[in-house]
């Protein structure tokens, strides 16, 4: 199957989620021809290359070339008010982005898919990405929402992770990333593609300054150790293990970090230690 052009898409036609026909027994994705140090490289580069950049089409399209790294043509982002239950096309809103086939997303609102998307449920729910089978395979998702998910993959979009990106005002945002095969996503891929989604999410919200938070107070030696394996995408019990320091320190040292980077996200304490120039993966 012939991929797509990679382009930004300002004007928000649909958010449709995708998955393979074999739900229970999808295979796990080989971790990408790049080493784990390219694909390091890769991410640096990333950064590097949304760095100043302050137009949401260009930092889309640096996000859909990072995806690539990871075989995932096609990659979505869609903001939602606190009470809005659906995705309705507004053309005037300039936040959506997405690359996902034409024919898809004419589909998805000619159905009413946008009602039923089950990823738009389990995003109000969740706090870090989640694979599409997780969703699929859930005792509490309905015969029409797994239609979704069905029919998203007769247009190719067979199997993907979403990334849900809460706000403090209760407004969040959808990041969704797909593959034309039906396997899963390895948690290594998803550490990367979760802490780019906040990355550009985190852009694309405050884009005139450098997130909207003061310069951060210096982190200790310890601190950084913490975040730094935290990005990597290690457990509090792993960190441990490898720092030589029981769980509750590390908790202790990474409650710190969050209090300092003003959030009470791990995952984008990570981003903003990164975009400081405080860690370097």
């Amino acid at each position: 199957m012939e991929r797509p052009r990679m382009t930004a898409v300002s004007q928000r036609r649909g958010l449709g989620t995708s998955v393979s026909d074999q739900f229970s027994s999808v295979p796990s994705i080989q971790f990408p021809k790049a080493t784990r140090e390219a694909l390091a490289a890769a991410f640096g580069r990333f950064l590097d290359q949304t760095d100043g950049v302050v137009r949401s089409e260009e930092l889309f399209d640096l996000l859909a070339a990072f995806a690539l790294n990871f075989d995932c043509p096609w990659i979505a982002y869609r903001s939602l008010s606190p009470n809005q239950r659906s995705l309705k096309p507004v053309r005037s809103d300039p936040v959506a982005m997405l690359n996902y086939p034409d024919e898809w997303q004419r589909r998805y609102f000619k159905m009413g898919y946008d009602r039923v998307d089950p990823i738009i449920k389990m995003s109000r729910k969740r706090a870090s990405a989640f694979r599409w089978s997780e969703v699929y395979n859930d005792a509490s998702t309905t015969e029409d929402e797994r239609r979704v998910f069905e029919e998203a993959a007769t247009f190719g979009l067979r199997s993907g992770i979403s990334v849900p990106l809460h706000g403090s005002d209760a407004s969040f945002a959808i990041m969704s990333f797909a593959q034309s095969v039906g396997c899963e996503f390895q948690n290594k891929t998803i550490t990367y593609l979760q802490l780019a989604a906040l990355h550009f999410h985190l852009k694309v919200a405050t884009p005139a300054g450098p997130m909207g938070i003061e310069e951060p107070h210096d982190l200790s030696l310890r601190e950084k150790e913490c975040i730094l394996w935290t990005a990597r995408g290690k457990s509090s019990w792993e960190i441990g293990i490898i720092l030589g320091i029981t769980v509750n320190t590390v908790n202790f040292h990474i409650k710190n970090v969050l209090r300092k980077l003003d959030t009470s996200s791990r995952t984008v304490a990570a981003v903003k230690a990164v975009n400081f120039g405080i860690i370097e993966l």
